[in-house]
């Protein structure tokens, strides 16, 4: 049986779907930033710093917890979904994607 090359352009299934995460939990993070009592409620609880943040952005695992901060709180994760026009339940959905 021959080896069927993969289209270079085709990226796994995978790949998009961490990507898609990724990008929710950036979203998420501009959305927290967004508002300074958002972002007051977010280092206040996560005891993280803006250093801390700018420094975390890259890491799935670091996003992951960006995301697991939002789904904590429904009132913030209800407002995300109506600024993004998303069902309530895809960061949840998504979240299992991440580290």
């Amino acid at each position: 049986m021959p080896i069927r090359e993969r289209n270079p352009v085709d990226q796994p299934s995978n790949t998009r779907e961490r990507e898609r995460a990724e990008t929710m939990a950036l979203n998420m993070i501009a959305f927290l930033m967004a508002d300074e009592e958002r972002a007051d409620g977010f280092f206040g609880t996560t005891g993280l710093s803006p250093d801390d943040l700018r420094a975390g952005v890259g890491q799935p695992a670091f996003l992951g917890g960006v995301m697991d901060y939002l789904l904590e709180r429904e009132d913030l994760l209800v407002s995300f979904c109506e600024d993004n026009k998303i069902d309530p339940m895809q960061p949840m959905r998504i979240r299992q994607i991440l580290p």
